[in-house]
């Protein structure tokens, strides 16, 4: 995949105090969507947003392209 996370998304959010268990108690993310994030798939546009507005950054501070070799 070309895309890619540059950082790891679930620590990050940790480390701003939203663990996984307050995301979903919050409704913040969706498990099935944390599960994808966990697996370095990528997710939708709506959860890449409110991840930006839970960690204070931008799109660009999360998710990088890599050339890949074909």
């Amino acid at each position: 995949m070309a895309i890619q996370y540059k950082i790891d998304i679930m620590a990050e959010l940790k480390s701003k105090g939203y663990s996984s268990t307050k995301i979903r108690e919050e409704k913040l993310i969706g498990q099935s969507y944390l599960q994808q994030i966990r697996h370095g798939e990528l997710v939708s546009w709506k959860t890449i947003d409110t991840i930006c507005s839970l960690l204070d950054c931008q799109v660009g501070d999360l998710v990088e392209y890599v050339k890949t070799s074909e």
